[in-house]
């Protein structure tokens, strides 16, 4: 009696697993290779123009994916008002800016410059200049042990030291810290904290201003605005030539051998030396903010809908440039086509009575090209609470070939990124969809924490990633080739392909949108940071 039971079970079980298969499959075969040229097709044409952050191009692809959006039915996020999360931009004019040393007017364009984005509106006006190293603060390496700069103007050189075996001292590695990038920043707020007033800067590679950079000081491009951390403050600069660097130092010191020191990134011999220089500066400027946004569209879920499962892809490019349209079909337009077909898919489930347990987030952001800045906008003011947010699932060019690639596989494999980090359930549910369903090669090599190209941290997943929150990034490989090229077009897409990723991943997020547990984050992110 108790085998018959145990039989029956058995059989109960595998039918059910049969039935949730059959059905996922159903579903996964309303994403075809014809469908997703057809928006792909529409994204990367002319009419949009290079979905460029800022531009009408990314505007009308943001109402294009709107539009698709809002035909499926999916809902607007509650604290939206409609698909799109705008988020500003800057673009920065400068109105005038003058430096005057010791009763000497210096001349803008040959003596100084003073960046627009990282500047605001003021002045400063010191009696004394203190020469400090590198302007770094760290436990492993000051500029500012017994240096007191409060009320004073500081001198300091781009970049950080680098210990006798060639590594830089503060990351004990070959690349740079938090002092180099975001570097300038972290400088400026070091000094801010230390009670300076203002900061004249020297970029040890750059003895002069091109004409470029001299235009770049009187107008910038557009560009995101990072907030300072709450309480951090910061002060103004001038990033002035070496020649006029030299004329400071005078007779205090060799400013040619500190030079060629800073240029070695070797530890400098001369950490400070004050100076009753006085120093007067002022800057104005006038700023035009322009929006950007992220187009969201939500499929509620049933029992878990406060959980949530995010499936994301970048929807601009590069834009148009000297007259040349830089079409980003692959990039990435083929990972936002990726989430309309995805979402066309689940909703059409959801119509016929298999709606996801989860809440289905799909969002195309934009300024991935810029800098990742519209997932970093979004991570810093999530509409949906990220400790609640199971797993992203980035989509980020998936419809070429990596022409690098010469095995076997190149007609029947996807790059997959982040398996091995944050969540040890990643790699089961994904290498189980795979397994189940389309027998694709699961390429890990990017995952490698030593990966040159770094590709773990160039795209949007990351700012999902730094937050806590498991990700899986699915791209092709495509670094050559048409990459960031104006040929980066529609007919290069190998659609059987295209087509055979996009369901993956599409069973890939029906598993973690149904199972009974949101996925653990158990395992450390062992890729350092951006």
């Amino acid at each position: 009696m108790i085998k018959k039971w145990l039989l029956l079970s058995a059989v109960c079980i595998s039918t059910q697993v049969f039935a949730q298969t059959d059905i996922a499959a159903k579903y996964a075969g309303e994403i075809t290779g014809s469908n997703l040229k057809k928006h792909l097709s529409i994204i990367a044409s002319d009419e949009f123009e290079g979905r460029e952050t800022g531009t009408e191009g990314q505007r009308k692809a943001a109402a294009y994916i709107e539009s698709q959006f809002k035909k499926m039915g999916l809902l607007t996020a509650p604290s939206l008002n409609g698909y799109q999360q705008y988020y500003p931009l800057y673009q920065d004019s400068l109105i005038s800016t003058t430096l005057n040393v010791s009763g000497k007017d210096a001349e803008f364009g040959k003596d100084f410059i003073a960046p627009l984005n990282t500047n605001e509106t003021g002045k400063f006006k010191g009696k004394k200049v203190v020469f400090l190293g590198y302007g770094i603060d760290d436990p492993k390496y000051s500029d500012y042990t017994n240096i007191n700069v409060k009320g004073k103007v500081v001198v300091f050189f781009l970049g950080e030291p680098k210990g006798a075996d060639g590594n830089y001292v503060i990351s004990g590695g070959k690349r740079g810290s938090e002092w180099t990038f975001p570097g300038i920043a972290k400088k400026l707020a070091a000094a801010a904290a230390k009670g300076a007033i203002g900061a004249l800067v020297i970029n040890p590679n750059q003895e002069s201003f091109n004409p470029r950079a001299v235009e770049n000081g009187k107008k910038t491009g557009v560009y995101f605005p990072r907030t300072p951390a709450a309480g951090t403050a910061t002060i103004d600069y001038a990033l002035i030539s070496h020649e006029f660097a030299k004329t400071l130092a005078g007779d205090l010191f060799n400013f040619d051998s500190y030079l060629k020191s800073a240029k070695g990134s070797e530890q400098l011999q001369i950490h400070s030396v004050e100076t009753g220089i006085k120093v007067a500066f002022t800057f104005n400027k006038f700023r035009t903010t322009i929006n950007a946004s992220n187009v969201i569209g939500v499929l509620e879920g049933t029992d878990k809908k406060d959980e949530y499962v995010f499936l994301t892809g970048h929807y601009d490019h590069l834009g148009k440039h000297d007259g040349k349209i830089y079409y980003g079909a692959d990039d990435d337009g083929s990972g936002t086509c990726a989430v309309l077909q995805m979402a066309e898919a689940f909703t059409k489930a959801a119509a016929e009575g298999h709606r996801p347990r989860r809440t289905i987030v799909f969002m195309t952001v934009s300024g991935e090209e810029k800098g990742l800045w519209g997932s970093e906008y979004y991570s810093d003011h999530p509409v949906f609470p990220l400790e609640k947010t199971s797993v992203d699932l980035n989509t980020d060019m998936v419809g070429r070939i990596d022409t690098e690639r010469k095995l076997g596989d190149t007609m029947n494999y996807v790059y997959v990124i982040g398996h091995d980090k944050l969540s040890s359930d990643l790699p089961k549910i994904n290498e189980g969809a795979n397994n189940n369903y389309t027998r694709l090669t699961l390429d890990y090599k990017f995952d490698d924490p030593s990966d040159p190209n770094r590709i773990y941290f160039r795209s949007d997943h990351y700012n999902f990633a730094k937050k806590g929150v498991p990700i899986l990034f699915f791209y092709d490989g495509m670094l050559k080739a048409d990459y960031h090229k104006p040929t980066d077009t529609v007919d290069k897409i190998s659609w059987d392909l295209y087509e055979k990723r996009v369901r993956m991943i599409f069973h890939t997020a029906w598993s973690m949108a149904n199972r009974d547990d949101m996925l653990k984050r158990d395992t450390p992110l062992n890729m350092g940071s951006r």
